[in-house]
């Protein structure tokens, strides 16, 4: 097979078939199918970038999205901490109730952040990788699996034990080199389009499989990564796991198809289609926002005096769009109960909703810019 080829093991007594890679670049069959999903996403990313530079305050637009992003890909392995869960978490609201699990999703939004602010400055290598893992199980499950360490023991996907498991991914003594590899093909100069060399990374990463845990989160994060080391995005606007939860089983048929039937162009027509269909999602959610922004602004314009100070507010709800009187009068300067005041507007307006329900210590979100991400 042009994938890899698997291989018998033997641990103490115990017999498996383990899957070692082939070496990338893997060989397309470039169909008119494919050909024209490559179009099609090429075309949707570009109309993305482009969008880019309308939004009011693209970085508050990115921060959302991270955190959608990082909330769906942790749903696709398990967890059950939800996109209120984490903003009630990053707006540190003592009183918002927030599940145990959404540690999982913090780590990831720091991993995305640690990641883009090093490309700045450092290549998307296994070094980098390993920073990232580390954040990403630092405190959490998983974290007694070897953070930012490859793997030295044998893992798997599926099944209580090895001899059942659904997939048994590289062994650890062909790691290395199979990973240096990827990191060559990372930064190779061939002509092979950035979204299929994408498409080729994920799969590949995943088929390795290099840590004890969190290979799924660390591949998805590669996605992003790489097209923006790449400049095909100028900012980080694209994130598939919504798609990849939305199609769930399809996207681990897909991928398991790579090792288990040679069809590469299956995965790669799967992975195109999601990142045209994404594109094209982000593209709406920005023309929402931007007209969301400014049919609030002209409502905020009627206050009169308090104007200004609401503006302030309001702004200050495009990066956390959760706060409470405290926030209020720490942004506007605004003594109790003047800032009440300015909120109790906000909500006649409907731009805030409280969602406490107490008399005291309440607490508001932006709900309609909150329901354009969830």
């Amino acid at each position: 097979m042009r994938s890899g080829k698997y291989i018998n093991q033997l641990k103490d007594e115990v017999r498996y078939k383990a899957f070692v890679p082939n070496q990338l670049p893997f060989k397309i069959n470039a169909d008119e199918e494919l050909q024209g999903l490559l179009s099609r996403a090429d075309l949707a990313l570009g109309r993305l970038d482009g969008i880019a530079e309308t939004l009011p305050d693209v970085d508050f637009f990115i921060l959302m999205y991270i955190r959608k992003e990082a909330t769906l890909s942790n749903q696709v392995e398990g967890t059950q901490a939800t996109f209120a869960d984490v903003l009630n978490a990053a707006a540190k609201v003592k009183d918002l109730e927030t599940r145990k699990d959404v540690d999982e999703i913090s780590n990831y939004i720091q991993a995305m952040n640690y990641g883009l602010e090093r490309l700045k400055t450092f290549p998307l290598s296994l070094r980098l990788i390993k920073e990232i893992h580390r954040i990403l199980l630092q405190g959490v499950r998983g974290e007694h699996r070897e953070p930012g360490e490859f793997k030295k023991s044998q893992n798997w996907v599926g099944g209580s034990t090895i001899e059942r498991a659904s997939f048994v991914p590289c062994p650890p003594q062909e790691v290395m080199p199979m990973l240096d590899n990827l990191e060559k093909f990372l930064h190779n100069n061939s002509r092979t389009p950035v979204l299929i060399k994408t498409g080729l990374i994920h799969s590949q990463f995943e088929n390795i499989h290099p840590f004890l845990d969190g290979n799924g989160r660390i591949g998805r994060l590669l996605i992003t990564f790489y097209l923006c080391q790449q400049k095909t995005l100028d900012k980080p606007l694209l994130y598939l796991s919504l798609f990849f939860k939305k199609h769930r089983q399809e996207y681990y048929d897909r991928l398991n198809a790579v090792h288990e039937k040679d069809d590469i162009e299956g995965w790669l027509k799967f992975f195109l289609d999601g990142i045209a269909l994404t594109a094209n999602q982000a593209i709406e959610t920005s023309k929402k926002i931007i007209k969301l922004k400014e049919e609030d602004t002209k409502k905020i314009s009627t206050l009169g005096r308090s104007t200004s100070k609401a503006i302030l507010v309001f702004n200050y709800l495009f990066h956390t769009p959760i706060l409470t009187i405290k926030d209020v009068e720490r942004i506007t300067e605004l003594k109790n109960p003047n800032a009440l005041s300015l909120i109790n507007k906000l909500v006649n307006l409907g731009i805030l909703k409280e969602i406490t329900g107490k008399k005291r210590n309440k607490v508001f979100r932006y709900q309609n810019y909150v329901n354009l991400f969830d």
